[in-house]
Order: structure tokens, then sequence, then C-alpha cells
């Protein structure tokens, strides 16, 4: 069988990403320079004790993720040590920035393969956290921005938590294994596990709403985690760009829109996105730090 199709199709989809990446990144440079008195105007109002204290919530944002991450790994079966756990989930997720959605599954399944977590387990915990993360992340938008515009949202819930019934879940694995001649999970997804994940996941927005709120006071608390919720749902879903480059400031820019102009708006969400970028790479570098003095 001639393998000349299979690359020219991964070539494509490749050149689709990239293509699609660049439109975005080019429509967010117009964007910006056309507001460009009102976005320094914006960052000129930031305050440099506040966007600390914002890159400190992030850093507890991601800590809420790997602790989702980790908390669905032991419950199908791999428990791991706090620091290791780190590690694999902090480095694996830099790979979030590559074009493409599979580069921190695979980082995640190596380094976890060398910790005796089968590979089967860290896919399975992977994409896992989509759904969880999506469907905390919409109900968290619901009730923090109200029903009236964000209606919508709930046509995705009910799927959403359908997903999330662990009988669901684990025959929707169970499946894709076997369609892929894979050993079965040997431990079922259980409804603690689900739960207590479901809880670090909620845990984690509300501090990537704080984390908003502190580089934008004005917007409040409520408001801030809301919105955040909301662009992060909808550029996650646009897996076509890396950790959905340009489709979430959109989005936070558009919900921003009716409580500041739109120079401080753009403000905000590029400076939101610097520092979810110094988060990722702090703790990448901490978790590798800790796990070599710990002889990980």
């Amino acid at each position: 069988m001639s393998t000349t199709a299979p690359r020219s199709r991964t070539g494509l989809k490749r050149a689709v990403r990239l293509a699609f990446l660049a439109v975005a990144l080019g429509f967010g440079a117009w964007v910006v320079a056309s507001q460009w008195d009102s976005v320094v105007a914006g960052l000129a109002r930031l305050s440099w004790p506040l966007l600390a204290g914002s890159l400190v919530a992030v850093v507890g944002a991601l800590l809420g993720a790997m602790l989702t991450w980790r908390t669905l790994l032991g419950d199908l079966g791999s428990p791991l040590p706090l620091r290791p756990a780190a590690k694999v989930f902090f480095v694996g997720q830099l790979g979030k920035y590559i074009p493409g959605t599979v580069w921190p599954m695979l980082a995640q399944m190596e380094m976890g393969r060398d910790l005796g977590v089968p590979r089967t387990r860290s896919a399975a915990a992977f994409f896992l956290m989509m759904p969880i993360q999506l469907a905390t992340g919409l109900l968290v938008t619901l009730v923090t921005l109200g029903w009236g515009a964000y209606g919508w949202l709930l046509l995705l819930v009910p799927v959403l938590l359908v997903l999330l019934e662990p009988k669901v879940v684990n025959a929707v694995v169970g499946f894709g294994l076997r369609k892929l001649r894979r050993e079965p999970l040997e431990r079922p997804l259980s409804r603690r596990g689900m739960l207590t994940a479901l809880g670090w996941s909620l845990a984690g927005w509300i501090c990537y709403g704080l984390h908003l709120y502190l580089v934008a006071p004005e917007l409040g608390p409520v408001f801030a985690v809301g919105a955040f919720a909301l662009s992060w749902c909808l550029g996650i879903m646009t897996v076509v760009v890396p950790a959905g480059a340009g489709v979430r400031e959109a989005v936070m820019v558009t919900v921003l829109a009716p409580a500041m102009d739109a120079g401080a708006a753009i403000a905000v969400a590029l400076v939101s996105r610097v520092v979810i970028i110094l988060g990722d790479l702090i703790c990448a570098g901490m978790a590798g730090i800790t796990a070599r003095r710990g002889r990980v």
C-alpha cells in the first residue's frame, strides 16, 4: 500500500492548520494596530503588583488542571506522587503551543511510560480532561454571565454531562481501545473519581477568573470568571490552532466589550495570554527542577 496518499493528507492538514493560524494571528495583529492608541492606554493602566498576583492565580489554575488529570489517572489505576505527576503534566502541556492536538498527549504518554503508566491509560486521562473542562467551563459561564445572552450554551451542557457519566465514559473508551486493538483498561473510571476531577476543574476556573479580575479589576470577580471560561471554551474548540491562539482573545474582547472600550479589552486579552504563557513556563520549569531534586 502506497504511503503517498497518507503523507499528502498529513501535509494538507498541516498546511490548513498553519494557514488558519496565520490568518488568525494576522487578523489579530490588524485589530491591535487599528486600536493601537487605545491599546497603549489600556496597557498603561495595568498595575504591576496586580499583574504579579494574576500570575500567581494562573499558577493556581494550572495546578487545578494538573490535579484534575492526576485524579483521572489515579482513578484509572496509575496513581502518581505529586512531583512526578507535575513533571509529566506540565512539561507535556508545553506541546499545546505546537500546531496540532496530539503533542501534549504524546509527551505525557512517553514520560508516563518511564514511570510505569501504560500508554493507553495516559491517553484516556488526557482525552477525558477535555469534556470535563468544557462541561465545567460552560456551566460556570451560565452561572456567572447569565442565561439570557448565553442560554444557547444549554444545548451543549446535556451532551457533555452524558459524556461525563462514568458508565458512558468507560463504554466509549473501551470501544475505542477495541477498534485500536489495544488492551482494555484494567480499572474503569469511578463516579467518585469523576466528581473529584470535576471539583478540581471548578477550582481551576475560579483561579482563572481571579487572574483576569486582577488584570482588569473594573470587571468584577464574578464577571471575570465567566468571561474567561467562555473565551477558553470557545478557543479550545478551535483545535486547528495551538492553544486556541487568536480565537480565545477574539472571544474575550467581544465578551468584555460591554464593560470597557475596545482598546482596553484588547490590552486585557493580550496581557492575559502573556501571563498564561508565563504560568505554563514557570510550572514546567519548577516541576522539572523539583522532580530532579526528588530523583524522579
